[in-house]
């Protein structure tokens, strides 16, 4: 029996990196999956032919997830198209790095919606179906910047530490219909963003995590799977470090 036999997913942002990796672990889990991005461009269309050649119902939705009226439009449609929806992950986000000095508001603005905003606007659209339905997981991508901070980073941060707090506020209020809020905090993971940084500062990054290596699309994965499974059926309002060590 796979672990998430039958289930329906939505994953926001999972054309490529962390949330394809999450899709396609599912996928093999025996999960249908929804996924949105900004734009189904050629590698959301190549990233639904690959969910679906795992034998499971795939289908791609262009979506603005940081525009309230957009997300209710989109999660209408995948109820009517999938039925039920048993999981969402929350993954669609941005960096707009910068020192605060220098950041600007359109930076501080952009980060907010894209990242905190799309994680209220989903989680409001999959509320009724779930609260019918008198169960679900909602997965959340914080980081571990959100529990620690990081430098040139205040609007991500602030982004990703304000995720934290929905999760567990979230946990609280709907938990008496059996609907599960947590968050993971990834730490330093590698994908074609972090892949593009010189070898020393990779090696630099590395050697502050006990595990002496960056995490994998598929580490943050496999934690989904955990979340999204009935394994983990009495885990709620909780945050999962996924890095190594590097955040003790």
């Amino acid at each position: 029996m796979k672990l998430l036999e039958g289930k329906t997913a939505i994953i926001t942002g999972a054309a490529r990196g962390i949330g394809k990796a999450i899709a396609i672990r599912y996928a093999q889990e025996g999960c249908n999956i929804a996924f949105t991005d900004l734009e189904i461009n050629d590698a959301a269309k190549e990233t639904e032919k690959e969910i679906a050649a795992l034998g499971v119902k795939s289908k791609a939705y262009a979506s603005n997830a940081a525009n309230y009226e957009d997300t209710m439009r989109v999660v209408d449609e995948i109820a009517k198209d999938f039925g039920r929806v048993d999981i969402l992950v929350n993954n669609a986000g941005i960096t707009k790095d910068g020192a605060l000095k220098r950041m600007t508001e359109q930076q501080w603005d952009a980060v907010i919606s894209v990242n905190l905003k799309s994680v209220f606007n989903f989680t409001k659209a999959v509320q009724p179906i779930m609260w019918k339905q008198a169960s679900g997981s909602v997965i959340n991508m914080s980081s571990v910047v959100g529990v620690s901070g990081n430098a040139n980073q205040c609007n991500y941060s602030a982004s990703k530490a304000g995720i934290i707090g929905f999760t567990k506020s979230a946990a609280k209020e709907m938990g008496l219909r059996g609907i599960r809020h947590n968050a993971i905090a990834p730490g330093f993971i590698i994908t074609e963003m972090t892949g593009v940084l010189p070898e020393d500062v990779k090696k630099a990054w590395e050697s502050q995590i006990p595990l002496k290596r960056g995490g994998t699309p598929e580490d943050v994965a496999n934690v989904c799977v955990f979340l999204g499974s009935d394994l983990s059926s009495y885990v709620s309002g909780q945050v999962i470090n996924v890095c190594g060590g590097m955040n003790t």
